[in-house]
């Protein structure tokens, strides 16, 4: 068995390297187990994907903390490879409550997760820029000395306020606080991407499939990205795949919908006998 130290160790290698790496988005044990089959070296929990599963709103509100640890840790559990977490904001305004949520994380065995500075309300979506800070800070306080990447999200863009400059501001102010790894989605295309790069001194995690124009991995590394993400792209990839399969049934009363037969699906999601 794979410690959680050394997937930590292996996480750490990855954001040192020159090349960019994809860390996709599962969300349960199965579509871990796939993707860690296909050869991805790291992986990364989707909020969205687990809201997706259990028919529930991908909001505080709708997936509490335990709801979202409880998932990361059968995601940790199905496969070998290091697998951060979507950690929302956290679960709370306090930094305090940033601080509690990554030691639960870390019990958890995940070597990562994201604080993100977005309060979940819509009259009042970011805060402000001191307590986003003091926030980040708790979190990279209540992992120090532990296998853990802090990743620090600023969510301007996601939250209609396309500012640059402040966005910029925010992730610098995060790594001074201890955030491991930076991130802004939503930046609205590669020059606005490789600016946020060169301005920061932290690894740079962007998402692709989110919104807008998509890049190619090498267009993202050229541009300065250190890890790609997919959020809860893949999820509704396979959700794409299950309604176009269900219409052709109704619709024409065929099934010559694309898939995998029985042993090639028990091979890609079930662990082969130890």
């Amino acid at each position: 068995m794979v410690t959680q130290e050394e997937k930590y160790r292996r996480f750490m290698a990855l954001h040192a390297r020159e090349r960019a790496f994809v860390m996709p988005n599962p969300w349960d044990a199965g579509s871990a187990r796939l993707l860690a089959h296909l050869g991805f070296e790291a992986l990364a929990t989707t909020s969205a994907g687990l809201a997706f599963s259990l028919g529930r709103r991908d909001s505080a509100a709708d997936l509490s903390r335990d709801d979202i640890l409880a998932n990361a840790k059968a995601i940790v559990e199905a496969t070998d490879l290091p697998v951060s977490a979507d950690l929302e904001n956290g679960f709370g305004d306090l930094p305090e409550d940033c601080a509690l949520t990554i030691r639960l994380a870390i019990e958890a065995g995940l070597v990562g997760g994201s604080i993100e500075d977005a309060t979940g309300r819509p009259d009042d979506p970011i805060y402000g820029f001191d307590a986003a800070v003091e926030r980040v800070r708790a979190a990279a306080e209540a992992r120090a000395g532990k296998p853990f990447i802090l990743t620090a999200r600023s969510e301007n863009f996601l939250w209609g306020r396309p500012d640059l400059a402040d966005t910029i501001r925010r992730l610098q102010a995060f790594s001074e606080a201890g955030a491991d790894v930076l991130y802004a989605p939503g930046l609205p295309d590669i020059e606005a991407i490789a600016t946020v790069c060169r301005a920061v001194d932290k690894p740079v995690n962007v998402v692709m499939g989110l919104q807008g124009e998509n890049y190619s991995v090498t267009a993202l590394e050229r541009a300065g990205v250190r890890r790609i993400s997919v959020g809860g792209s893949f999820a509704r990839a396979a959700l794409s795949g299950l309604k176009q399969a269900a219409e052709e049934v109704l619709t024409e009363g065929t099934f010559n919908y694309e898939r995998v037969d029985g042993s090639e699906a028990e091979r890609l999601t079930v662990p082969p006998k130890r």
